[in-house]
């Protein structure tokens, strides 16, 4: 697995970070032969379902840590019964390494044969006097009784991390690999352990660590292809870094596409652009570029053929569908809401965050305000943030209502919303999280 690379967008995965780790992933295998691996880093929303259910896709894996895991320093050595000869182990060592594997007939493992257990059952059988017993006689004896049994076991798809104190700790140079069930898997050796490989990581659709997957400096970052703003993680040597002023990272990726003298699949195609106009309202949030546009073009030109699930749509009648899909407020939890389309950052000495959730009509909000306030709330609460909103976002008439914990400071009372008899803020014409609401928070946190 030394060369698998993980394509993978930001925590909380919208469509936009869905469609480009899937798209990027596919360009690098088909232009550079790459063996490349769409993920996201959490559970797929209500619209991101609907696109990839609509086009007959199946969703990217899930990784929500790039701390490296037993499984990539296991090696499926053969094995030897417990009932067997000492002789057959012996012949099975001088293949491995010096390890036999004694393993049960049910799967289970037994215990290891290797120059040391070897050593202490030959002293423990010879005694004293070694003459009395021959060579031969001890190598028709059973494998069980000269296997260290004490073998520490770790499953599979454990993080070696959490296994360090005690790795250190016992003195065992080999251990076993087991899967859920414990059964055996292979062996991991510890010069392995304390050394294990790192996953190949790319970021597509964010590069700000704390909006990324887990432990992502045990990982290896070689590129990062995105459309936000700085604010990238430590690496240990010089990655290609791609971040560009256009509506979506899906943009990014059908410009390389191009590029490349390539087309997408119909589906990967439509994917896509279903990222580009979720981003961009349909090519009306302020966010958009020509390039946005261009790249619509293309990707419906792409995905809007025969043969295709999407044949006879328009980017209009497509986006409707596509942004339709994702809004609502009725058959949400509030939690859910709040924390499904959410972004954390950072300015002026505080820790913040920012939900977006999207609906057909604003006045939808009005009978949902009090249990969205206290989830969001709780949603401060629990991550240790200082304050959090939410922009609920009416896609059709290209407005906004903000809500905001009660705790934010009093200096974002200088918001230019004004505050609404509901306890909203009136966020007029304000659909961009990023480019509208965002730039005005920090530019009072940090004045």
């Amino acid at each position: 697995m030394s060369d698998q690379i993980y394509v993978i967008g930001h925590i909380n995965p919208d469509t936009d970070s869905i469609a480009a780790a899937m798209g990027y992933a596919w360009l690098l295998k088909e232009r550079d032969g790459a063996r490349t691996l769409a993920a996201r880093a959490g559970a797929l929303n209500a619209q991101t379902l609907w696109v990839l259910k609509t086009l007959g896709l199946e969703a990217p894996t899930l990784l929500t840590d790039a701390s490296p895991k037993f499984e990539s320093v296991t090696k499926r050595l053969d094995t030897i019964r417990p009932t067997e000869q000492l002789s057959a182990a012996w012949a099975l060592a001088s293949r491995t390494g010096g390890i036999a594997p004694v393993v049960n007939e049910d799967g289970q493992p037994y215990g290891l044969i290797n120059g040391l257990s070897l050593f202490k059952y030959f002293s423990e059988t010879l005694g004293p006097r070694p003459g009395e017993i021959t060579v031969r006689e001890m190598m028709n004896a059973e494998c069980k009784d000269s296997a260290e049994t004490a073998v520490p076991k770790y499953a599979a798809n454990a993080h070696i991390r959490d296994a360090l104190n005690r790795i250190l700790r016992d003195e065992f140079n080999d251990y076993w690999v087991v899967d859920e069930r414990g059964m055996y898997l292979g062996i991991a050796n510890q010069r392995d352990v304390l050394n294990p490989p790192r996953l190949k990581i790319i970021l597509v659709d964010h590069n700000e660590p704390r909006q990324s997957i887990a432990a992502l400096e045990e990982a290896e970052l070689i590129e990062i292809l995105d459309h936000h703003k700085l604010g990238n993680p430590y690496t240990h040597q010089p990655i290609r870094f791609t971040v560009d002023t256009v509506g979506s990272t899906s943009t990014l990726v059908s410009e390389l596409t191009a590029e490349a003298g390539l087309s997408m699949p119909p589906a990967l195609a439509g994917t896509l652009l279903a990222g580009l106009v979720s981003d961009t309202l349909t090519l009306t949030s302020p966010t958009t570029t020509q390039r946005d546009h261009a790249a619509a073009e293309r990707l419906s030109r792409w995905a809007f053929v025969g043969g295709s699930p999407l044949k006879g749509e328009t980017v209009a009648s497509y986006g409707k569908a596509v942004l339709s899909a994702g809004a609502g407020l009725t058959n949400r939890q509030p939690e859910e809401i709040v924390s499904t389309d959410i972004k954390s950052f950072e300015g002026g000495g505080f820790k913040f965050a920012v939900a977006q959730a999207e609906v057909t009509d604003i006045l939808q909000l009005a009978e949902h305000i009090t249990p969205l306030q206290a989830a969001l709330d709780d949603l401060r609460n629990k991550r240790g943030l200082d304050f959090a909103m939410l922009l609920v976002t009416d896609i059709v008439r290209g407005t906004s209502h903000l809500l905001i914990t009660s705790s934010a400071p009093a200096i974002l009372n200088d918001l230019p919303y004004p505050p609404l008899a509901d306890g909203t803020r009136d966020a007029q014409g304000v659909v961009s999280r990023k480019k509208q609401l965002l730039p005005a928070v920090l530019g009072l946190l940090e004045r």
